[in-house]
């Protein structure tokens, strides 16, 4: 519904202007923005208007935009509410139950005459609640979580910006320390030197000047590069994401307004209740709050062993590409594998210590966590898929042990087995979230949801899944007998939350409260045997599993 200060709005990609004025869409086929309504006529009126119809009228008693919510429903929104969103000749008069779809005679004609139960609408009123106050309690919650997102993610384009130019700030200034210790090394060595050795250590100067020069542009630009490209990639993400916050919030907001309007029209109410939930579910996805548990339809083997692997295949971590190419850790090769959409390896590259886990960075980068307990290596290694090859770029090291990583609008997590840091892009700490000291291997995997308000840690000999807030403190703690040993972690872009249980031989998907469990996915009757990670692809509508048997698991879901 239109308000004091906004007469027209916008529900999708149509722009509808909820009251008119009937004077002048009859005199002159104009929509003009109506400002007053009479009762007694029951038409509305613009300002220019409503002069001439108080002349006539005199006692006819009319309601202004201040007194808006006395105004009844307009002939507008009963259109927009009963129009086919995708025949819009037609009405909407039926509502399919297989589909949970509303309905006009072409889409039954189109689409579901073949459907078990569609339903005319005047018949479905009798039947179901066609109350719209619980929904108008509902749509506010989710545009204030909508709200949060959007503010969030600005902010996040902002310390992405400030990660760049502190990065940036950083080598430059190595790079002056490397010439300023190198030019008061040479006065120092030039104390009484003179003629032909002095001009020798000037050339030699000179040399070595340029030498450090060529390095900073040779290897310092390229890491500069490298970021500034992720940079770029993920601030484009965030906007897009921004954008459709934008959409959903605007759509939510008048549909909030809308149902206020409704009265007892219970067909009305009806339609009004289906298309308002379908929206918020749209948000909710958004969100990462998708309450949509997976449902198994087949199950395939793809072993991904290559010649020169000297041992079993230990699939520590998987991260799919947004094109379906798969990169798997093989964790005892020391070796980090890319597959083909059929799951074919058709690149790898080895790494000098034990590869933990992978998560990705923009369509095409992804980071890896690898970490030598005996070697004293830990770092956080960025691999680029170009062409379906594998090259190394940028690395930083940790000063503590790193297991698990996860990536969220240029925040990086990682565990250490007993802690949970925040780091930059470029490998600045930030924090450290969480931590737990009881024990070993209490902080082992780590996810991130989709708007990073929630954090997921697998507590591997406690046999739980703990769920954290943004700013680490402790939300829920979840433990399953079925759950035994919980390693591989995973958060699907719809919030969907995915767990293995190692010696449980399980993969199960939770709640995105992390406190419940919504259905076991897969067990040892399906094939699974030690699993150690888990992934979703959205490519394929797939869960990928990866195992200590060479293999990995695909399993088709709807």
């Amino acid at each position: 519904m239109a308000t004091s200060s906004q007469s027209s709005v916008e529900l999708g990609s149509h722009e509808v202007k909820y009251y008119i004025c009937n004077a002048c869409e009859d005199q002159n086929n104009v929509e003009t923005s109506a400002d007053f309504y009479c009762k007694q006529c029951e038409r509305f009126y613009c300002g220019n208007c409503i002069h001439l119809h108080g002349q006539l009228f005199a006692k006819h008693n009319s309601i202004g935009r201040v007194d808006i919510d006395k105004w009844p429903v307009s002939k507008k929104v009963v259109d927009f509410l009963q129009t086919c969103d995708v025949h819009k000749k037609h009405k909407i008069d039926q509502f399919c139950n297989l589909h949970k779809q509303l309905c006009c005679p072409q889409c039954v004609s189109d689409q579901h005459s073949q459907c078990s139960k569609v339903t005319q609408i005047s018949e479905l009123t009798n039947s179901q609640p066609t109350g719209l106050e619980g929904l108008s309690v509902e749509l506010e919650t989710v545009l204030g979580e909508i709200k949060t997102l959007q503010i969030s993610q600005k902010a996040s384009i902002q310390s992405l910006q400030r990660t760049y130019k502190e990065h940036s700030a950083v080598m430059i200034e190595q790079m002056r320390g490397n010439l300023n210790t190198y030019i008061d090394e040479c006065d120092n060595n030039s104390v009484g030197t003179s003629g032909g050795n002095e001009q020798y250590l000037k050339e030699e100067m000179c040399r070595s000047v340029l030498s450090i020069v060529n390095e900073f542009d040779n290897i310092t630009a390229k890491e500069l590069n490298e970021m500034k490209d992720e940079v770029i990639s993920i601030k484009g993400s965030v906007t897009s994401s921004i954008h459709k916050c934008t959409t959903l919030h605007n759509d939510l907001s008048q549909f909030h307004e809308l149902v206020q309007k409704i009265g007892d029209n219970k067909e009305l109410c009806l339609i009004a209740s289906i298309k308002c939930k379908h929206i918020i579910q749209q948000a909710l996805t958004l969100l990462g709050k998708s309450g949509k548990a997976f449902n198994v339809q087949q199950k395939s083997v793809h072993n991904v062993r290559i010649p020169c692997d000297s041992v079993t295949c230990d699939i520590s971590g998987i991260c799919v590409l947004p094109d379906g190419q798969v990169l798997v850790a093989d964790f005892e090769n020391k070796r980090f594998k890319l597959l083909s959409q059929q799951y074919q390896v058709v690149s790898h590259w080895d790494v000098n210590a034990y590869p933990r886990a992978i998560c990705l960075i923009t369509p095409s980068e992804v980071a890896v966590a690898v970490n030598d307990h005996d070697s004293k290596i830990h770092e956080v290694q960025f691999i680029t898929v170009n062409q379906g090859k594998l090259v190394s770029g940028r690395k930083f090291q940790l000063q503590h042990e790193c297991r698990g990583i996860a990536h969220q609008n240029g925040d990086l997590f990682v565990t250490s087995g007993k802690e949970l840091y925040k780091y930059t892009l470029s490998g600045k700490l930030i924090c450290r979230l969480y931590q737990d000291r009881s024990g070993d291997l209490t902080v082992l995997k780590c996810a991130v949801s989709p708007t990073g308000d929630r954090l997921y840690i697998t507590s591997y000999w406690q046999h739980k899944l703990l769920t954290l807030a943004r700013d680490g403190t402790l939300l829920a703690t979840y433990t399953d007998p079925a759950l035994e040993f919980p390693r591989g972690l995973h958060v699907t872009p719809a919030g969907q939350v995915l767990v293995c249980g190692d010696y449980s031989s399980t993969v199960q998907q939770m709640g995105w409260e992390g406190q419940s469990k919504l259905t076991t996915l897969a067990t040892q009757e399906d094939g699974v045997r030690r699993p150690e990670s888990v992934c979703y692809c959205s490519t394929t509508s797939s869960i990928i599993v990866g195992q200590w048997d060479d293999n990995i698991l695909v399993f088709r879901v709807e």
